[in-house]
């Protein structure tokens, strides 16, 4: 418990059921949780929000703010090949990373992450490779 006490954010990536509603509720008023145990989260998102969460994403498509490789891959491979590039590097996923967050124009609690299906995604992750 004194792992998340006051915490702003915690990153779960271990596996079903890991992080209690207690837990939550011991971290700082708003609090951002992302659950990415799949397909059963750490916590599951409604719970993290009636414990106190202001933001949840998880792995799952059939919760809101889906956090999945499918946003980044398609576009950077697409990228790569356009241009020749031979090396993914670090900088490139950043920029990729950066790319997808500009895509939320008014972010909300609901919306953090754009869907694997939004217009235009993959030729703008695309676009950053270099």
């Amino acid at each position: 418990m004194s792992a998340v006490a006051g915490a702003d954010a915690i990153i779960g990536v271990s596996g079903p059921g890991t992080i209690a509603q207690a837990h939550i509720s011991a971290m700082a008023e708003k609090a951002i949780v992302f659950a990415m145990a799949n397909p059963v989260p750490e916590i599951m998102p409604e719970d993290a929000l009636r414990a106190g969460a202001m933001v949840v994403a998880t792995g799952r498509s059939d919760f809101s703010n889906q956090v999945n490789n499918a946003l980044v891959f398609p576009g950077l491979f697409r990228g790569a090949l356009d241009r020749g590039v031979k090396e993914i590097t670090d900088e490139m996923k950043l920029l990729a990373a950066k790319k997808i967050a500009s895509l939320v124009k008014k972010p909300t609690s609901d919306i953090i992450i754009p869907s694997v299906m939004m217009p235009g995604l993959v030729k703008a992750v695309a676009s950053v490779v270099k």
